[in-house]
């Protein structure tokens, strides 16, 4: 049986702008076209989302992703291409301390993985993330891996990245939304914006695929839809 949304509980923001952490977050950057994925899960098999790294079932009509592996998240993938997008799910933390959305281009040679974007949800924080010139940028990504070299890293990435705080709770389901428009992105959660980020790798032409990253067990995904993004009004 599907679980049913109780934590709708923030007020919807009408105004073109709201201040989080000091800084400004635009109003929406686009409004939601053609409608190119949905998934409510209520089957009993997976369907199209493919299993990179297992860990990913359906069950009681919600997505379940469990860390299986010790040396890498459980990592659940849906095939579609993309370039300006909104996506929205609903998940909820249920032993998991923390998840990813990551944007791949599998055909992109110049990142880890063909990485190219990624939301990283934890209890605490949530970050936006251009992978495809940050921390995933093939020389940065080796450059992070050698003490060495971190701290040139490091700064490297600045610019490239934006952590904001938040509070979320276990077993309660949260709503976030992703626009990913041009080279910027905006993220909301239960109707309230709450991060931005202008990042020129988030205007990669082509985000092919779409996935969950799990770490713990356990994180539960519902109710996903990705559109096209359209001009606003």
């Amino acid at each position: 049986m599907k679980r049913l949304s109780l934590s709708l509980t923030a007020v919807l923001i009408s105004i073109s702008s709201l201040t989080v952490a000091g800084e400004a977050v635009p109003g929406p950057l686009a409004e939601k076209g053609e409608l190119l994925f949905s998934d409510d899960f209520e089957r009993s098999e997976l369907g199209e989302w493919k299993e990179i790294i297992p860990g990913f079932t359906v069950r009681d009509g919600v997505l379940v992703g469990t860390q299986d592996r010790e040396d890498h998240g459980s990592v659940g993938r849906i095939y579609v291409p993309m370039t300006d997008l909104i996506l929205s799910f609903r998940f909820q933390l249920t032993g998991s301390p923390t998840f990813n959305v990551v944007f791949d281009d599998k055909n992109y040679k110049g990142s880890h993985a063909g990485h190219i974007a990624r939301v990283a949800i934890a209890k605490t924080q949530i970050r936006l993330g251009d992978d495809k010139e940050g921390i995933m940028r093939n020389d940065i990504f080796a450059m992070r891996r050698d003490p060495a070299t971190k701290a040139d890293a490091d700064e490297l990435i600045k610019g490239r990245g934006k952590v904001v705080k938040a509070e979320m709770e276990s077993n309660r389901w949260y709503e976030m939304q992703i626009e990913i428009v041009g080279d910027e992105m905006r993220v909301s959660l239960d109707g309230e914006a709450i991060g931005y980020l202008k990042s020129r790798g988030l205007a990669h032409p082509t985000k092919e695929s779409v996935h969950f990253t799990v770490t713990g067990k356990e994180t539960h995904f519902d109710d996903l839809k990705i559109w096209k993004a359209a001009p606003g009004s």
